[in-house]
């Protein structure tokens, strides 16, 4: 039976009830006992800026005070557009505490794609950090759905802006108690679309609680410290976050990834956890001074996001002590796989295992179930997963499938295959797949030969256009500092490995291959020079 096509997004997906959570406690209420509990120990740091547990619970009612003053409650919308920093933890915590859905803005979106999301999400309140003023100011004038007094400055002074600490000071600290349920709205995060508007993925309380809890499982606890590198925007650098937080942990913010930083906060404040995307792998073992930084207190290193390369898996279970984990899944829930390297050394090609109460099946183009060892879809459930996109039913239902019992998966748009062992085998985005003469080319199988080669550090594998096989695949990479090998010497003895309809039509140098704050490579903007005029999807 297919669902109601008039639904709501979050109607569509089968929602659990109050009663499946016997034991669930909001973020804002763990953040209280932790203060209860652990007053004067360091809750978080940024730079030189620490908050004790007692004082970051004093801030968050401080903030949740405001907002209510302001007629902010149950289910109100609030944006965030600002750089990493305590300020911003205090008002995502402030936001939940007041009952309100926290939307956390990409600072690497476009000014017309972020007119498009604070329409979109409905906003009453907009915080904004100073850098990212330009990013508003062409539509302020158009933001007609923030309250009055809804803009409200985080650094800096302009009119008809409020500056935080002035906004914030007429409030009490005093408890700030609401009723907060598991199936409540906990945030919008917007998916980092190029083209239109990007999806909201909308969360419950529920599904954030539950992940934070089962984060135990990596040995976070009281005694975690953990290193936030990537921007709080980020699916990937809340989750970890959240699980410190829920187990009063200590978070260490920095405003921007830096390696060499990263090393010295690591070393300095004994860090014990870290969640990292792959390129900041790479550019941390590659530092020239890795090995003389002591990380010996690490207990987990954590990584999300992209696919990490089984070369840096590898080089990182050698130099960098600790479980190094890999999570594979989609910021909408679903199915997901956890990789624990040092246990599978001989998996490190792999993504893991389906994890975390989580199901995954491989789907062929009509929907059917490969066997184990084909390549296909992944779709995947598991016991919580998003409420919905926000405000769009279509695009929530194109995730469907269903299984001959009637269970709802969702399909990932990832292509992929399960090995004999149950181990998940990731291979590209499906609309990041090469179709050259009809046969399906797999962009990482080529990336992972290129990436062998010595004078090569990075690679990324696309289609070109080609009037015999519709598409080809061409390759562009970059070498290794002091490397002078030709794009026809890589060519060349790449292709002297793959096969016929893997060989690659051509290689280019560049300098650096673009990435997102959260380290994937943008295919799409290195495909664009190739298919400028063509109607062809690029």
């Amino acid at each position: 039976m297919s669902p109601d096509q008039t639904a709501s997004p979050a109607s569509l997906i089968p929602q659990p009830t109050e009663a499946d959570f016997p034991e669930f406690v909001s973020i804002p209420i763990r953040v209280a006992h932790n203060a209860r509990h652990f007053p004067n120990k360091i809750a978080v740091k940024c730079g030189d800026e620490v908050r004790s547990w007692h004082d970051f619970d004093r801030r968050i009612n401080k903030v949740a005070r405001t907002l209510a003053t302001m007629g902010i409650g149950k289910g109100d919308k609030i944006a965030i557009l600002a750089v990493n920093s305590i300020a911003y933890l205090e008002t995502f915590m402030g936001g939940l505490r007041a009952g309100a859905c926290v939307v956390p803005l990409s600072t690497m979106a476009a000014a017309d794609a972020l007119e498009k999301m604070l329409d979109d999400c409905d906003a009453k309140v907009l915080f904004l950090s100073d850098q990212y003023r330009a990013l508003v100011e062409p539509y302020e004038d158009r933001l007609g759905k923030l309250v009055p007094g809804g803009r409200i400055a985080c650094d800096f002074e302009r009119a008809g802006w409020h500056g935080f600490e002035h906004w914030l000071a007429p409030a009490s600290e005093i408890a700030f108690d609401l009723a907060i349920e598991p199936l409540d709205d906990f945030n919008i995060i917007y998916s980092s679309g190029t083209t239109g508007l990007p999806k909201g993925i909308l969360h419950s309380h529920a599904m954030r609680d539950i992940l934070a809890v089962r984060f135990q499982a990596f040995d976070y606890g009281p005694d975690t410290i953990s290193l936030a590198s990537t921007p709080l925007y980020s699916n990937t650098t809340l989750v970890a976050v959240l699980a410190t937080i829920g187990v009063g942990g200590t978070t260490i913010l920095m405003p921007k990834f830096d390696a060499t930083r990263f090393l010295e906060i690591a070393q300095r404040e004994r860090v014990t956890h870290a969640m990292l995307v792959p390129v900041q792998y790479q550019r941390l073992l590659a530092h020239p001074d890795f090995d003389s930084y002591d990380l010996g207190t690490f207990k987990a290193k954590l990584s999300t996001s992209a696919p990490l390369r089984a070369q840096v898996k590898a080089d990182c279970l050698k130099r960098w002590p600790g479980r190094l984990i890999e999570i594979y899944g989609l910021t909408e829930g679903g199915g997901s796989c956890m990789l624990e390297a040092n246990l599978h050394p001989d998996k490190l090609h792999t993504v893991g295992k389906p994890g975390l109460g989580s199901e995954i099946v491989v789907l062929d183009e009509q929907g059917r179930v490969l066997p184990q060892g084909e390549v296909g879809e992944l779709a995947g459930r598991a016991q919580l997963m998003m409420k919905g996109y926000y405000k769009q039913a279509d695009k929530t239902r194109d995730l469907f499938w269903y299984d001959k019992d009637g269970r709802l998966f969702f399909k990932s748009g990832d292509m992929g295959r399960i090995d004999e062992d149950g181990f998940v085998v990731l291979l590209d985005r499906k609309k990041d797949m090469i179709i050259s003469g009809g046969f399906n080319v797999y962009a990482a199988d080529i990336e992972v030969l290129l990436l062998k080669h010595p004078d090569i550090v990075d690679a990324a594998v696309i289609g070109i256009p080609s009037e015999q096989w519709g598409e080809s695949p061409m390759a562009l990479c970059v070498r290794r500092e002091g490397a002078a090998v030709t794009d026809d010497e890589v060519k060349a003895w790449a292709n002297g490995q793959l096969s016929k309809t893997q060989r690659l039509v051509a290689v280019e140098f560049r300098d650096q291959l673009p990435r997102n704050t959260i380290g994937k490579i943008m295919k799409r903007e290195l495909r664009e020079p190739y298919w400028a005029g063509r109607s062809a999807r690029i």
